[in-house]
């Protein structure tokens, strides 16, 4: 897959393609079926597949205040729409003169101008322009006038619940990472880098791995059933999200102990797919308790894996 950054960095005169464009925060499974009709129209038309995306995130722009906190790393989004089997990814700037613009002024003079439209597929939900004011309708009507098809696909639902990004972030805030994982079509996941921590897992005989986690949508503090992902290679693990406040800790933290593992990990950069939520955090009366509580995690855990292919 090819990744532009920036408008001007699309490639002029480039022949047709088949678009969508969003925030696609997530790439959940409602994303993946306006995605899957993308790639099947891109196929049947003999041209390449788009995904347009917008950075940052446009209530960056128009209200800060509610900006959400993202589920996916830049890097997770590229990974997640190559998966998809799309061609290209664009990131489109957002900025003020962007948010002005009404939707049919963003199309005609920001968009079709340097991408040459073959087709747009969107959720019939779509909204855009200037104060979310277009609608599906209003891009059909675009459509016509600058001569591209407009496809709407209808929103997902799993188990009676329209899956989307503020759902998601919604059952990860609460640590329902289990549900989280059906909507997204995979379990939630972080990213980051692994650095030195303070040595308290392997003074208690369970060494943990301290994640520096880049992304922003964090769960719920408390102990969770993990796999542990480096150089496409799975680990079955467990993980502790919060503030380690039998020693008083107060900075959040997220540490894994990996099962049957016994490797240096530092600077090491992994995934970490949260799985299933044990319990909470809590304070223990000492280390000799906690390590008891470790160990039980640790039995859950192994017992969960029993049941699980990696």
């Amino acid at each position: 897959m090819k990744v532009f950054n920036g408008i001007e960095a699309y490639p002029r005169d480039d022949g047709p393609v088949v678009a969508t464009l969003g925030n696609y925060d997530g790439i959940h499974l409602g994303h993946r079926a306006i995605l899957d009709s993308v790639c099947r129209s891109a196929r049947r038309l003999g041209r390449p597949s788009l995904v347009v995306t917008f950075e940052p995130h446009p209530l960056t722009v128009v209200a800060p205040d509610r900006r959400p906190q993202l589920l996916l790393t830049r890097g997770q989004k590229i990974d997640a729409v190559a998966d998809a089997g799309i061609d290209r990814l664009l990131f489109l700037g957002f900025d003020e003169e962007v948010a002005r613009l009404s939707g049919a002024a963003f199309f005609e003079e920001h968009l079709a101008g340097p991408i040459r439209l073959a087709g747009v597929h969107v959720g019939s939900n779509f909204r855009f322009g200037q104060r979310r004011a277009g609608t599906l309708e209003t891009l059909v009507d675009i459509g016509r006038k600058l001569g591209f098809d407009v496809e709407g696909i209808a929103p997902v639902e799993v188990d009676g619940q329209v899956v989307s990004s503020s759902a998601i972030r919604r059952l990860v805030d609460d640590g329902r990472v289990e549900e989280a994982g059906r909507l997204l079509g995979r379990p939630f996941a972080l990213s980051g880098v692994v650095v030195r921590g303070e040595g308290r897992g392997r003074s208690l005989d369970f060494p943990t791995a301290n994640l520096d986690v880049a992304n922003e949508c964090l769960p719920r503090r408390g102990v969770y059933v993990t796999e542990w992902i480096a150089d496409a290679v799975r680990h079955a693990s467990v993980t502790n999200v919060g503030v380690r406040p039998t020693f008083d800790g107060e900075q959040l933290v997220v540490e894994t102990h990996i099962l049957d593992f016994d490797e240096e990990v530092y600077d090491r950069r992994v995934e970490l797919a949260f799985l299933a939520r044990l319990r909470d955090e809590r304070r223990f009366d000492g280390p000799a308790a906690l390590a008891d509580q470790i160990a039980r995690d640790r039995a859950a855990a192994t017992a969960y894996f029993e049941n699980v292919s990696l």
